[in-house]
């Protein structure tokens, strides 16, 4: 599988229904840890003071990044989403960790 670096923003539409929000987010939990268990989702971060987040994300190609992993996430219709395509540098020290 290739990997890439996401950055997610989620934005909850104005007018939503705090009840939507909760259920919504409790689930994106839920989805996530069912990414994670099939190797998609590797590594998830938030920066400090600030509401979006940075992961590791793994798929087939792009399209399928998209279609198959990012697009079955119960918040993605309020996400928006900056994918790089990234590949293990010859210095990388967790290379051997990473299976490449």
């Amino acid at each position: 599988m290739k990997e890439f670096l996401v950055e997610l923003t989620t934005t909850v539409p104005e007018g939503t229904d705090p009840a939507e929000v909760d259920r919504r987010r409790a689930a994106e939990a839920v989805r996530a840890g069912e990414l994670a268990a099939a190797g998609h989702l590797v590594r998830l971060w938030r920066p400090v003071g600030e509401l979006r987040s940075i992961g590791l994300w793994r798929a087939d190609d792009e399209a399928g990044l998209y279609e198959k992993v990012l697009g079955t996430l119960p918040l993605w219709p309020w996400m928006s989403a900056v994918v790089t395509a990234v590949q293990s540098h010859p210095n990388d020290p967790g290379k051997a960790d990473a299976g490449v």
